[in-house]
């Protein structure tokens, strides 16, 4: 149907194998899930907040359901991308639409890499904190820029170890945790920061909430390179949104059985270590901060992995502008440079708080998008049921929408800047588009 090839020069087919897949995936949640947004979630919705995080997972899971789907028809590194593309053809539309996920992931990495920062100024005797977060998640991006530039071999180890890790330690903090929840703090009736206790703060904690999950669309971005991916993509993406979604229920349980609702808010970049204080003292702090610097350490890594091949495949499809700049390496090292300094300066510019906002702004737009091509134009060649996709399109609306009503009136400045971001994106891929249709041969949409 197309005349651009589905695959980057660079691809590596059979690279990932299934485990490895899904210790990206859930690098990437996990990272930017119960240790970033943990306390933002808790301001939102009050006690409710481990409640938000389970209504999260189950509107993530109607919005799998079409990646899923998706994944099987279409593998390959350019995930989105090149759904974008089988619906919306090559323009203007599936060049915005992706720049959308692709700055999405960007955010993401900006704020794992400031949680970073957050957690390890818990065991480092460092002052400034305005200085030190984002210094130390800038260091963190050029590490997983390192990792990244060494190959798929080492990305893949470590993102395995990383995760068992990981997921390990926070295994044994929930199970302690939940031993030794005080239960009036989950019955205390307490509220959120900014808001009384609302319907609209609930679900506006919900969005947010999403972004904890967003990370299974980092699978659909190595679908060329998984073993099987007609198969495998699809599986690694339901592993890892239940295993996720088991962790940060039972972890949110384990903070509001263990910090008041205030105490959470105060720590709101690093609820979890201050939930581990009360229990089991320094040494729980100490085990915590690991856990969270390992996790975020490893999203960063696998977020820069997925990112920069969706920004490759979209270069690769003529959909974006490139420029070597006298950089060595192949294009994958050119984007991958692209999208560790457009993360670093999102790292150095934005607190943690406008980063999340931001991220759920342009997922959930370009989420919409992707499910709305499926119902427009994919029917007839893959398989789906519509009724799940108007499903995920109405539930992503929803949150959407009323979470551009609270942040209206809380932090109207954040959705300034996103419109600004949204403007910019969509004139620019126009009138690239139109500056280049005559000579790649693309119709502009």
């Amino acid at each position: 149907m197309h005349t651009t090839d589905d695959h980057s020069t660079d691809d590596v087919a059979n690279s990932l194998s299934l485990v490895g897949a899904v210790s990206l995936g859930t690098g990437v949640m996990i990272g930017a899930g119960i240790f970033a947004l943990t306390g933002q979630v808790a301001e939102l919705a009050g006690d409710l907040f481990p409640i938000a995080f389970l209504v999260a997972a189950v509107i993530v899971g109607f919005s799998a359901y079409s990646y899923v789907k998706l994944s099987n028809a279409f593998p390959s590194s350019g995930g989105v991308a090149m759904f974008l593309r089988e619906e919306y053809g090559l323009g203007t539309a599936t060049g915005a639409l992706a720049l959308f996920m692709y700055v999405s992931m960007v955010i993401n990495q900006s704020l794992v890499a400031r949680t970073f920062g957050a957690y390890t100024l818990r065991i480092l005797n460092l002052d400034n904190a305005a200085f030190w977060v984002p210094t130390l998640g800038v260091t963190l991006l050029a590490i997983a820029f390192a990792i990244n530039a060494a190959g798929n071999r080492l990305v893949e180890t470590s993102a395995a170890v990383m995760a068992i890790v990981k997921i390990a330690g926070l295994a044994v903090f929930a199970v302690a945790g939940l031993a030794l929840v005080d239960l009036s703090n989950l019955t205390s009736g307490s509220t959120g920061g900014d808001f009384v206790a609302s319907t609209d703060g609930f679900v506006a904690a919900v969005a947010l909430a999403i972004l904890a999950y967003k990370g299974f669309t980092t699978i659909t971005n190595s679908g060329g390179e998984i073993v099987d991916p007609h198969r495998n993509t699809g599986r690694a993406i339901v592993i890892s949104i239940a295993i996720c979604t088991v962790l940060y229920v039972t972890l949110a349980v384990a903070v509001a059985g263990n910090l008041t609702l205030s105490e959470i808010i105060v720590a709101r970049d690093f609820a979890l270590a201050e939930a581990a204080r009360p229990a089991f003292g320094d040494a729980g702090l100490w085990f915590t901060v690991i856990i969270a610097i390992v996790a975020t350490a490893s999203g960063v890594t696998a977020s820069v992995f997925a990112a920069s091949r969706m920004l490759a495949m979209l270069t690769h499809m003529k959909e974006v502008p490139h420029r070597h700049l006298g950089l060595p390496g192949s294009l994958r090292t050119h984007t991958m440079i692209y999208t560790i300094v457009f993360a670093m300066v999102l790292t150095i510019l934005f607190d943690l708080k406008r980063i999340a906002a931001l991220g759920a702004v342009f997922y959930l737009i370009m989420d919409i998008s992707v499910h709305w091509g499926i119902l427009r134009h994919l029917r007839s060649r893959i398989d789906v049921r519509p009724s799940i996709v108007a499903t995920a399109i109405v539930l992503d609306i929803v949150v959407l929408s009323v979470f551009l009503w609270v942040k209206a009136s809380t932090d109207s400045l954040i959705l300034y800047v996103a419109a600004v971001g949204i403007v910019v994106i969509v004139v620019g891929e126009r009138l690239f588009m139109r500056s280049h249709a005559d000579r790649y041969g693309n119709m502009d949409m």
